[in-house]
Order: C-alpha cells, then sequence, then structure tokens
C-alpha cells in the first residue's frame, strides 16, 4: 500500500496492542512512535497501564522500538529508563529512521508494525515502508496545531474503517 494515508489496522490506545492480535497479522516486531502515543508531549512519565502494557510486551515474543521524530532527550531517557530500543530524528513519513531501525535491529518490513497516533506521518511513513500501519487515538490534544491536524485526518479514518465494512 505505497503512499496510502490508510491504516491498515486502528485501535483506541497503544495497549489495546496483544501479541495475539499481532500475530494476526503476521506482526513480530512494533515499532512506537513516542509522543501522543506512549506518553502526552508535555511527560515522559507512562500511565500505570502503559508501564504494565510495556512490561508485558516485553515478556512476549514482540520485539519493540521507539522510532520517533523527536529530537528531544527525553526520548531517549525514556527509553533507556524502560529498557526499549530507539531510534530518534527519524523523520517520518520519510524513511531514514525506519530503514535504520530496520537494519540495526536486522528486521523484515512484512513482518514488523510501525503505531502512532498521525496519519501524516506514522501512517504514511509505515505504508511507504512496507511496514502495517496501525493508528491510535492521540492521547491528548493540547494545542490548535494538533487539533487542526487532527480535523484534517478524519476523512481518512472515516475511509479506513469503511474499508473494514
Amino acid at each position: 500500500m505505497p503512499a496510502s494515508l490508510l491504516p491498515r489496522l486502528i485501535v483506541d490506545q497503544l495497549t489495546d496492542l496483544t501479541p495475539e492480535l499481532l500475530g494476526e497479522y503476521g506482526i513480530r516486531s512494533l515499532f512506537m512512535d513516542f509522543d501522543n502515543t506512549i506518553v502526552p508531549y508535555t511527560t515522559d512519565v507512562p500511565t500505570e497501564a502503559m508501564d504494565r502494557w510495556l512490561t508485558a510486551m516485553q515478556e512476549s515474543e514482540i520485539f519493540l522500538c521507539v522510532v520517533s521524530n523527536s529530537r528531544n532527550q527525553r526520548v531517549v531517557r525514556f527509553c533507556n529508563a524502560h529498557g526499549l530500543h530507539c531510534v530518534t530524528r527519524s523523520r517520518k513519513p520519510f524513511q531514514k529512521g525506519i530503514r535504520e531501525a530496520l537494519t540495526r535491529y536486522h528486521l523484515d518490513p512484512k513482518t514488523t508494525a510501525l503505531v502512532g497516533d498521525q496519519i501524516f506521518t506514522d501512517v504514511l511513513g509505515a505504508n511507504c515502508g512496507g511496514l502495517t500501519s496501525i493508528l491510535v487515538t492521540p492521547i491528548r490534544l493540547h494545542n490548535i496545531w494538533l487539533k487542526l491536524r487532527n480535523v484534517a485526518e478524519q476523512p481518512f479514518i472515516f475511509l479506513a474503517r469503511g474499508r473494514r465494512r
């Protein structure tokens, strides 16, 4: 699905993903966006539910890696504190960071998914890279730009949901 803005899978939040659900899609590796997917933009402290989910996923057969456009050191600190692999400054939807993570960890794009809260970066980047794209609802739209972006994404979310019926 190259250059498509339609996610393959839509879930409410990252913690809705289970090893079993990912297995149904043939996914063995999960790339995760950071801001508004794992934690809100304004913090690097996960909720208790997110912390439990990260621990459970790390105990599963699913390989986890944060692939973030952020330049902020809080992403690296978070990943170090939680034992997560990470690639920052990834420039999604461009393929730089996605290819870097695939190469660094010797992963197959066909068995890798990228989950994030943005269609124009995460979903497009995953689809262009041949990964399974998973869209989550943003944790918090705390400013006007995030709210406007979310409004612009709604037609694509509608089309993606309709495609599954």
